[in-house]
């Protein structure tokens, strides 16, 4: 079963399946299947062509995938034109949501570790 050029796993149960799709997820994935009136616990290869077909039109009408992360790049990028906080935040690479960087920012900064052997320097003899 494929939805958006995005191939829907044979062995999950559709609920699960469908969140590989880019912006849907789970609570999503399942009022797309109430919608299209099909049964969270059923697997792809259980759904009839009918069934596939509504699933596939209720996906249409989202905004997922490709238009998503445009949209998404577009948001980023005016606020790096305003220069807004959260728009240079992004710029410099640092947390945007207000998380701490003296520790546990590894993830957006890469994974720097810049340790030293004491805390204090040594006294020069002279």
């Amino acid at each position: 079963m494929r939805i958006t050029g995005i191939t829907i796993p044979e062995k999950k149960r559709l609920q699960y399946g469908l969140t590989e799709i880019f912006g849907v997820g789970l609570s999503t994935s399942r009022k797309i299947l109430d919608r299209a009136k099909v049964k969270w616990t059923s697997f792809p290869k259980e759904v009839t062509a009918d069934e596939e077909n509504a699933i596939r039109k209720i996906i249409e009408e989202m905004k997922v995938e490709g238009a998503l992360k445009r949209d998404i790049a577009g948001n980023i990028k005016r606020l790096k034109d305003i220069k807004s906080y959260r728009g240079v935040r992004h710029m410099k690479r640092l947390p945007v949501r207000g998380q701490r960087t003296k520790t546990n920012s590894r993830t957006i900064r890469g994974n720097v570790r810049k340790t030293m052997a004491s805390g204090r320097r040594k006294e020069s003899k002279t």
